[in-house]
């Protein structure tokens, strides 16, 4: 899959004939709602077999080419490299799939396994119809993938929530709900999340139990404070999470504990040890989510009571909150920057193991009024409102190169100027990107409701998703 940057002048169908691939298959990929209108620097997601790598510090033709089960010289003859042997990080790849004539005798399970893909992988991108290929037949071989678990929060309860579920499932790994919240004397206060469940267990997706000691009007310290003190609260809480995830499915423990007065970082941790030995020996997992962090030593009240070390020792995997730079009541900026991302994930891949390590990525879009003023709050929608905004208002989409995010400003019918930071498909890529080099277990999604069709067709085109039931 490729992406196409709109530029000046172009249309649907000119875009289309460049690429050979039809208007209806890119309205469809994109789910265009206004596919007669395109503003420049809008990006779109372009059907192909190919796939783009960024280089990366280090990397060699014969390197990418063995990433993806490719060709080494295919890839230099469709970049037109004239100098193969030096590649410039930063730059894009363009990666063709192999191709293969079918021998005599020679059945497609026997090209699967001998090329190293899927065999309805093989039969899809070939689209063949009849498991008998004649001799002679060209076949394209996918491209190989990484594996990569996908979890996903979700905030809406009962059949909205299902819905979301069952809309995104079959590239989740593993689904939690937000939030079961914990009370003073150890209980949690019950959401409606049985037709979640369900939608779960019908698209393979593993729930993880989400706890959490905040609300929209309690931060929720002293709450922490409360149970981490006390043992019997933590036992009796622990009793009560069992209870729940043996009477529901649920196949493992997210913690969120948030605003944890820094003097408690150390209670944090031995109630996470406690939450291990309980759930450990009754098969179910256990994760946390942590602030995002760039150094041990630093501070604030989001952060010091979130020990990496120690969450990467306890836990199973640790889910990295790596977004809301671009708080609904701060000022306009990117909400989830690959450049602030990566600083924590250089901190934290020093002190967690890689192969426990999410690193989230916000799908929704944020609408400010500028210049900000102290106290307006942001409006938050999604990607597909952020575009059909844009085109509404003719304005151009820009791409910061620092954060990795695209953005757009316009002035609406009563004067107001506005400024609009989002996602789209490169900034999707770059995310993914950045997962591969750095070696991570998966990415955590906050949070779905969101509609960003691009996002999961890249995500597919990149990973094979892990399932785990």
């Amino acid at each position: 899959m490729l992406i196409h940057v709109v530029k000046p002048g172009e249309s649907l169908w000119s875009i289309s004939q460049s690429y050979r691939v039809s208007v209806s298959e890119i309205i469809a990929l994109n789910e265009l709602q206004q596919p007669d209108r395109l503003v420049n620097g809008m990006s779109l997601i372009i059907p192909s077999l190919s796939q783009t790598h960024i280089v990366l510090r280090g990397d060699t033709i014969w390197k990418v080419a063995d990433l993806y089960g490719a060709d080494a010289q295919s890839i230099v003859q469709a970049n037109r490299l004239t100098d193969p042997g030096r590649l410039v990080p930063g730059t894009s790849l363009l990666v063709p799939p192999k191709t293969h004539i079918v021998a005599a005798g020679e059945t497609l399970s026997q090209i699967a396994v001998r090329n190293g893909v899927p065999l309805t992988e093989l039969i899809r991108i070939n689209q063949i119809q009849n498991e008998q290929v004649p001799a002679g037949t060209r076949l394209f071989i996918p491209l190989r993938k990484r594996f990569i678990e996908v979890n996903a929060y979700t905030t809406n309860q009962g059949k909205t929530g299902a819905k979301e579920v069952s809309d995104s499932g079959r590239y989740l790994t593993y689904w939690t709900p937000f939030a079961y919240t914990i009370q003073a004397d150890g209980g949690l206060d019950p959401i409606k999340d049985e037709p979640i469940l369900e939608a779960a267990r019908v698209q393979k997706v593993a729930p993880i139990l989400g706890i959490t000691n905040f609300s929209s009007t309690d931060p929720g310290s002293r709450l922490a404070h409360t149970i981490l003190s006390s043992r019997d609260l933590q036992e009796r809480l622990l009793d009560n999470i069992i209870s729940v995830m043996q009477a529901k499915g649920y196949a493992g423990l997210n913690v969120d504990f948030e605003n944890v007065r820094p003097a408690d970082r150390e209670l944090y941790n031995q109630f996470l040890r406690r939450a291990a030995a309980v759930l450990h020996p009754r098969g179910y997992s256990l994760s946390t989510a942590v602030a995002p962090k760039t150094s041990a030593g630093q501070q604030g009240p989001l952060v010091e009571a979130h020990d990496y070390p120690a969450h990467g020792d306890i836990c199973d995997f640790v889910v990295l909150m790596t977004y809301e730079w671009g708080y609904r009541l701060g000022p306009p900026q990117a909400i989830s920057p690959l450049n602030q991302i990566r600083n924590v994930l250089d901190y934290a891949v020093s002190v967690i193991p890689r192969n426990k390590i999410f690193f989230g990525f916000q799908i929704y879009a944020r609408d400010w009024l500028i210049p900000h003023r102290q106290g307006q709050e942001a409006e938050t929608f999604s990607q597909q409102e952020a575009i059909r905004r844009a085109v509404l208002h003719g304005a151009a989409i820009e791409y910061d190169p620092v954060s990795q995010s695209p953005f757009f400003r316009y002035t609406d019918s009563k004067g107001q100027r506005h400024e609009v930071w989002f996602e789209d498909a490169r900034s999707a890529q770059a995310k993914f990107e950045t997962a591969l080099e750095y070696g991570v277990r998966g990415i955590s999604y906050w949070v779905l409701g969101y509609p960003f069709p691009q996002n999961w067709h890249l995500l597919a085109d990149r990973f094979t998703i892990r399932k785990i039931r």
